[in-house]
């Protein structure tokens, strides 16, 4: 096990645990690496979600759906009891529950001794987010198990018009996560999915708390807020928040975001009052962007 430095200046340390190793390529792709992949959080988060697997709400629209699976370790066999899964996604008309108290079509559950979970709602719909875009139908979910990373990741489904169109679906590593919708006898839908977790850089909780704060730019125009769940990092958005995954050199970037970008957030400590944050990009023209804020003084 190998350990890092996370924040200089500070006795807090990140650990890097290395994954199981690929065993072949295929000419197409690697035998034996089944590692969950990652998409984008969304806007829509919210955390404490009802315990609960069934989503379904009398008298709503919406074909019936169960969503079953299991949760390993990044083994990729063996099963992770306990873990917890949550899942969110639209109603029939494409919109979410971003306010009500009910938590409409969203819910949290926990894997079995098995490592199986399982959800019953409804098949969410594509919808527009505007400027003529929209998204094709997606589950969210996210998969929290002590030893690992947080996993966030969103589903797809065959025969969605709007995959082709959509930066997420149609990317090269979701494909693993656009199912096959199985027609039942009952009249019922229902999809398999399973994931394997995967170990990768955890800075400690005390160096998250280090970064935590509000960011402002020098003519106080941009203003960010970051803040400690669960042990990782997120930014506060007008619902939640979006969470962080860390690759080394405190540095983060967001998981699900197009590695082409190359889309970074570099915290610096610079003393005991003041932490710069260095946010960089590449454009679709391959021109590097850099924005500098520095997080406010308690």
């Amino acid at each position: 096990m190998e350990r890092r430095t996370f924040v200089s200046n500070v006795a807090l340390c990140a650990i890097a645990i290395s994954t199981s190793g690929f065993i072949r390529f295929d000419g197409y792709s690697y035998v034996g690496d089944c590692e969950t992949t990652t998409d984008i959080l969304g806007p829509f988060y919210r955390p404490n979600s009802p315990l609960r697997n069934n989503l379904s709400i009398m008298g709503e629209l919406g074909e019936s759906i169960e969503l079953v699976g299991k949760i390993n370790h990044n083994d990729c066999t063996t099963p992770y009891h306990k873990a917890k899964i949550e899942l969110w996604h639209c109603d029939a008309q494409g919109v979410y529950d971003n306010a009500s108290q009910d938590y409409r079509y969203r819910g949290t559950t926990y894997s079995d001794l098995n490592g199986k979970y399982s959800f019953n709602t409804i098949l969410p719909v594509p919808y527009d987010v505007g400027e003529g875009t929209i998204r094709p139908a997606h589950f969210h979910l996210m998969i929290s198990a002590a030893g690992y990373q947080p996993m966030v990741t969103q589903l797809y489904f065959v025969g969605d018009d709007y995959l082709d169109k959509d930066e997420s679906s149609s990317s090269p590593s979701a494909k693993k996560r656009i199912l096959s919708v199985e027609q039942l006898t009952n009249g019922g839908k229902k999809v398999l999915f399973d994931v394997n977790m995967s170990q990768n850089l955890s800075p400690e909780s005390a160096a998250i708390d280090k970064l935590a704060g509000v960011y402002t730019d020098n003519n106080n125009i941009t203003k960010m807020v970051f803040f400690n769940k669960d042990n990782s990092l997120w930014r506060k958005n007008e619902l939640f928040g979006v969470n962080f995954n860390y690759i080394g050199d405190n540095t983060f970037t967001l998981p699900g975001v197009d590695p082409e970008l190359k889309l970074s957030y570099h915290f610096e400590i610079l003393s005991l009052n003041t932490t710069k944050l260095t946010i960089s990009q590449l454009n679709h023209n391959g021109k590097k962007q850099i924005q500098v804020l520095t997080k406010e003084k308690k």
